[in-house]
């Protein structure tokens, strides 16, 4: 099996996750079960998603696991730009976390395309 704790991919996941649990625990309590709750879901999911893939045996299902987490890391981008629009974040937590967010979809987007090539 392979060994996610070795993926750069895995790394900034990881970061992600970590960076928006802290940087959503600010956020106004009505939101606790909007925003909060579905950019918390989406940053998990990028990370679990490349773990899940790590432990299939198959190249396709490690790539397909490995899409989910790229959609996931694109839904926390848009989630990310709205919680900043709406004032949520402020434009150096707005900055952080969209810069972490949008080099976990580079590496997890050429990783993807670089299993797929070997296919």
């Amino acid at each position: 099996m392979r060994n996610h704790h070795k993926l750069r991919a895995f790394e900034l996941a990881d970061e992600l996750a970590v960076t928006t649990y802290r940087l959503t625990k600010d956020f106004p309590r009505e939101e606790q079960f909007g925003l909060t709750s579905q950019m918390r879901r989406a940053a998990v999911s990028v990370p679990s998603n490349i773990v899940e893939g790590c432990a299939k045996p198959s190249q396709l299902d490690y790539v397909r696991f490995l899409d989910i987490s790229y959609g996931s890391a694109c839904e926390l981008q848009y989630q990310i730009s709205l919680a900043h629009r709406l004032d949520f974040l402020n434009q150096s937590d707005f900055e952080v976390l969209n810069g972490i967010a949008v080099e976990t979809s580079k590496v997890l987007s050429g990783l993807i395309r670089s299993l797929r090539n070997n296919l």
